[in-house]
């Protein structure tokens, strides 16, 4: 099902052939994100993936929307920290409208003075809608925290200084720098063959040639910090975590039972003690920010000011718990059994398989099948879990920020660092 080309010009086609879908999703992916960039271009990565929807000399940014809307088609593009990727997602008999309308993007948008201006108004208010979700907001300030000095800690989207001051000619040189085809990874997964899905990558990009320097994966260590923003929201939003594990950690697998069992779903550890016995949070998980040579594991709540200080104890005292007391074999296998549920269900959508194989092939350069991530999840065991639990949740390790309208005293300065 899983199959893989490198065309002359040294662009990776990969497709994964899904027969029984009448849909197919295709990405094209750039070896590019928000760690690549300077501080004083900060969000660049950001601009250029909005500017590709802006134009091209074939099409004009009406026309692009109108030809995806026409077949019912799904047109869209992300940036992260590495990655940028600009996909569609169509009818099986669409695929080569798409790739037209993608490449054409991609090789020959315009960059226009005055749409780049109108793009630059539309990001100011995207950044501004990002600073009143506080939910959100709050990851961002615990990465900038824990990898304070580092690009790979900067908020992708920018700042409104940064995002204001580019121009044209440097979004042109980004692409330059960046988008060359030993950068490039075109992805398709859904009912699509392999053999005629390359040769239409290949006659698409015909003009696309030459090479870049790839960008080196960034790998800041954790530094446990306390940071406290004031900001008058209703509730408090709150993140502790530490250090994690890399996207090419073998003990990847170790962690993902880990963050399954403390905070991974409605029976997980701090969902039962946080929100279900305690009553003091609608939301509250486990999360990974895991990248090519750096990570962080973490735990996320939302409660009232007045809870904040509880909220930090007792989650603080379930990372202890799962420190200092060996898992049962009740809770590891539901635990492992969730893990794979949910992969199983996210691979019946085009779209994340898609992104399964774009982000596979950059981080690890080779197919990761359901199969192999089951039989590695299943070895798994409970020392394992307990021996990563007392590495990475180590009391010296962690790490607090808290967003809302709560003062410093809410810390309690002999468990997190100043």
């Amino acid at each position: 099902m899983y199959a893989k080309t490198t065309l002359p010009s040294g662009i990776r086609v990969i497709t994964e052939s899904m027969p029984a879908v009448r849909s197919a999703t295709l990405g094209i992916w750039a070896d590019v994100g928000s760690a690549a960039e300077p501080p004083e271009r900060r969000g660049i990565s950001h601009v250029v993936e909005h500017m590709l929807f802006k134009g091209t000399s074939h099409r004009s940014a009406r026309e692009i929307a109108e030809t995806m809307d026409g077949v019912g088609g799904n047109l869209n593009a992300f940036t992260d920290k590495e990655t940028t990727c600009y996909y569609a997602k169509v009818i099986d008999r669409h695929v080569p409208l798409a790739m037209d309308v993608l490449s054409d993007m991609f090789l020959r948008s315009l960059f226009e003075a005055q749409e780049l201006e109108k793009e630059e108004r539309v990001i100011l208010e995207e950044i501004k809608m990002y600073e009143d979700s506080p939910d959100e907001l709050i990851h961002d300030l615990f990465i900038r925290t824990m990898w304070r000095g580092s690009d790979l800690g900067e908020p992708t989207i920018g700042t409104a200084e940064t995002v204001s001051s580019v121009t044209p000619q440097e979004l042109r040189e980004h692409m330059r720098r960046h988008y060359a085809p030993n950068a490039v990874v075109v992805t398709a997964a859904g009912n699509v063959e392999h053999e005629a899905f390359a040769e239409l990558v290949q006659r698409s990009f015909e003009e696309f040639t030459g090479s870049c320097r790839l960008v080196t994966p960034e790998s800041p260590q954790a530094a446990p910090a306390t940071y406290v923003k004031h900001k008058d929201t209703e509730q408090a939003h709150l993140v502790i975590g530490a250090q994690g594990l890399s996207v090419r950690e073998d003990r990847r697998y170790v962690l993902a039972v880990l963050d399954t069992l403390l905070g991974g779903g409605m029976s997980s550890r701090l969902f039962q003690e946080v929100r279900e016995k305690r009553g003091l949070v609608y939301s509250v998980y486990t999360f990974q920010a895991a990248y090519r040579e750096a990570g962080l594991f973490a735990a996320y709540a939302g409660t009232s000011p007045e809870n904040v200080r509880s909220c930090i104890d007792v989650i603080a005292e379930e990372f202890g718990r799962v420190r200092d007391e060996r898992v049962s074999a009740e809770e590891l296998s539901c635990a492992k059994e969730h893990i794979k549920g949910s992969l199983t269900l996210s691979l019946e959508a085009s779209s994340s398989r898609m992104i399964r194989l774009g982000r596979n092939e950059f981080a690890l350069g080779r197919d990761v099948t359901p199969e192999e991530i089951e039989q590695r999840v299943d070895e798994v065991s409970a020392d394992d879990v307990q021996a990563l639990a007392r590495e990475l949740l180590a009391e010296e390790r962690l790490g607090l920020c808290v967003l809302g309208p709560v003062d410093e005293n809410v810390i309690d300065r002999q468990r997190f660092a100043a």
